[in-house]
């Protein structure tokens, strides 16, 4: 989820000269609404994006059916240009396979013959967020530098939400050590709004936090960040979303390296999972355990969160 929240000051400008559509994964509808409500979506999964490696590539159980209804959706449309921040040929040959006029993206192994306009990457140090603007950059799409972005500032709310969901367990920070952390900040008199993701919530309740919200749909996680001002949690999208609805975030990071995920908000704040000489592992940590996010203490956190809430324009109490 955090590759498309990323993508959204690339997709608002398209959407000044283009009529965009967006071929993402399903919760991209969701999205839709509160973010670009100018874009097409197009639901799709895309085979070879499942985190699992195995996955990938058992392609005799690819959904060869719905890839080939999305194809003909997709030609039907005659694009005049299509457009990939992601290095990765089989995107570059989806696209060329819609037919449409221009293809923009980063070339690897031999996919600049499926380009019309292949693009050098970013140096592979670099933000997420960059490769959108390379690649917006090469087709007359101009968004600002990352600095420069203008999302919302200041509180929005007294809610302190810490969310302690992830899309993998590897990035999951001990719902122990977030129930001490709730623990604190209700001491120091925060309201806190626990949050979760559902098969977390009889953990949670083992910890004696009966009131803990589990939204099934991102439409429910919206609503629930409503008068939210500021936003704890685990590297994953609800991070990417709080930026961009102008909420401070704090971020746990684990296997992956912040300067590539950190979200966007101008007083955004973070802490670094424990080095490893694999990071960033994609999630298939090579370990029993993942010590990257499991090494961080409760104690290293709450020192930053104090940091992270004494901020002007942080949540009030």
């Amino acid at each position: 989820m955090g590759d498309v929240i990323i993508s959204t000051p690339f997709l608002r400008k398209a959407c000044e000269q283009f009529d965009v559509t967006l071929l993402a994964k399903p919760f991209a509808a969701d999205l839709r609404p509160q973010f670009w409500p100018e874009v097409q979506v197009v639901p799709f999964k895309a085979p070879w994006t499942a985190f699992k490696l195995a996955r990938k590539y058992r392609l005799y159980s690819w959904p060869w059916r719905g890839l080939r209804r999305v194809l003909r959706q997709l030609r039907a449309e005659k694009f005049d240009l299509a457009v990939s921040a992601r290095w990765d040929p089989r995107d570059h040959l989806l696209m060329e396979l819609t037919g449409a006029t221009r293809r923009a993206g980063f070339p690897r192994v031999g996919s600049q013959r499926l380009l019309t306009d292949p693009v050098a990457r970013p140096n592979p140090a670099s933000h997420r967020y960059e490769y959108w603007r390379t690649v917006g950059a090469a087709v007359g799409v101009d968004i600002p530098p990352r600095e420069e972005l203008n999302l919302a500032s200041g509180s929005r709310g007294r809610v302190v939400m810490v969310h302690s969901g992830a899309g993998q367990p590897v990035r999951i920070w001990p719902i122990q050590r977030y129930a001490g952390l709730v623990r604190r900040l209700r001491e120091q008199n925060y309201i806190v709004r626990v949050v979760s993701n559902p098969e977390n919530l009889a953990e949670w309740r083992r910890e004696g936090e009966m009131e803990v919200a589990a939204p099934t749909t991102l439409t429910a996680l919206l609503n629930l960040m409503s008068d939210v001002g500021a936003l704890i949690g685990n590297d994953s999208g609800p991070g990417h979303m709080a930026a961009f609805l102008g909420i401070p975030t704090f971020t746990l990071f684990g296997p992956m390296i912040s300067e590539w995920w950190l979200p966007l908000h101008s007083a955004a704040a973070w802490i670094d999972g424990k080095p490893c000489p694999y990071k960033p592992c994609s999630d298939n940590c090579r370990f029993p355990s993942p010590h990257c996010i499991l090494g961080v203490t409760e104690a290293e956190v709450w020192s930053r969160v104090q940091e992270f809430l004494r901020r002007p324009g942080a949540v009030n109490k």
